[in-house]
């Protein structure tokens, strides 16, 4: 079967791969018929993720189940389903905790097209067929009347950009919101439609690159264009803060940007091996930081749920779409996000 392949520097091909098989009674197989891409795969393919190749690309992916093991019993073969990039049991402890990122039935941080992450390939999303373990847990079922392209984004970003807000805004109804745009790019816009959806008050979108600040503003958010490399005092204070740059510069301005007591979110760690963060600030004035992979699997209902309800709208944020079997050749594209169709597929 094809499945795209990261080589490694910026290369990456479609390469012929053994078709994988039901390992286990609770596997299914699904055929990706849609695939978003992350922010971190425009990273890998461009070589500035550090990550080592060869392995499979994708893992924001909805299809539909061809194959299924003797033990599954909530689905069945033509099933739509939303497949979540991490790999995990659902009886674990860790799993019933709702810690679904660090399940500890299968290796850690076990995730699709992430191989060097966990050291096992469990293929990508973008390929003819993927094997899902844990099948009765693992899949979501696709919600009615709603496009593929549209959903399979909740399979990572979509859910992690949510969930970030959606938790503090649950804590604080009404609370203004200041999201921090850049490598992120995709993560920072759908936490400013989580804001919006999500009742927050005063949502304002901080950037130095001009597209995004337009997707912003199109999406319902205040913009406030940066200098280049975010080298600025802060906006103001906010209660919530997003810092979808991960820079060390965006954790500086974030961090002074929350008011005191306040919450700043970290989007994504970083690709060195420590970063610099002003403690004694935060020390002085209370400041909560978190940072974190996202529970995918247990925060994608909740996510499906407002899709489904009409309040949230990950499709909005897809800036192109192109034919799947195109994946090789703009997959690098530099646009905010990036969504690869089959053919007759929404």
């Amino acid at each position: 079967m094809r499945q795209l392949t990261y080589v490694g520097g910026n290369k990456v091909e479609w390469w012929d791969v053994p078709a994988p098989k039901l390992q286990d009674d609770r596997d299914a197989l699904v055929q990706p018929l849609a695939v978003t891409r992350c922010d971190l795969d425009l990273a890998i393919v461009h070589g500035r993720s550090g990550l080592a190749g060869p392995f499979a690309l994708g893992h924001e992916t909805a299809g539909r189940i061809v194959e299924i093991g003797r033990a599954v019993r909530n689905f069945a073969p033509g099933d739509l389903v939303i497949v979540p990039f991490q790999i995990s049991c659902g009886a674990c402890d860790r799993c019933r905790r709702g810690h679904t990122n660090a399940c500890t039935a299968v290796p850690f941080r076990s995730s699709y097209g992430l191989k060097p992450v966990c050291g096992v390939e469990y293929g990508g999303g973008l390929s003819d067929l993927i094997r899902v373990p844990f099948a009765d847990h693992m899949l979501v079922r696709q919600p009615s009347g709603h496009a593929l392209s549209q959903t399979a984004g909740l399979a990572d970003g979509a859910t992690d950009g949510f969930s970030a807000v959606a938790r503090w805004l649950q804590q604080r109804p009404g609370a203004d919101v200041l999201v921090i745009g850049g490598f992120a790019q995709s993560l920072a816009m759908f936490a400013v439609q989580a804001a919006v959806a999500r009742g927050a008050g005063r949502i304002v979108y901080l950037d130095d690159h001009a597209p995004r600040l337009a997707k912003a503003k199109s999406l319902g958010a205040e913009i406030i264009e940066a200098p280049t490399g975010l080298a600025m005092e802060p906006p103001g204070l906010f209660p919530i803060v997003i810092d979808a740059a991960a820079t060390d510069a965006s954790m500086l301005l974030a961090i002074r940007s929350t008011e005191p007591n306040g919450i700043c979110q970290r989007m994504y760690g970083d690709f060195a091996e420590t970063t610099p963060v002003p403690l004694r600030h935060m020390y002085g004035t209370g400041v909560t930081l978190k940072v974190s992979r996202v529970n995918v699997r247990a925060e994608l209902p909740d996510s499906v749920a407002h899709v489904a309800a009409g309040h949230y709208h990950p499709e909005e944020v897809i800036t192109r779409r192109v034919r799947f079997e195109d994946a090789h050749e703009t997959i690098g594209d530099p646009t905010i996000r990036v969504a690869f169709v089959r053919d007759g597929v929404a």
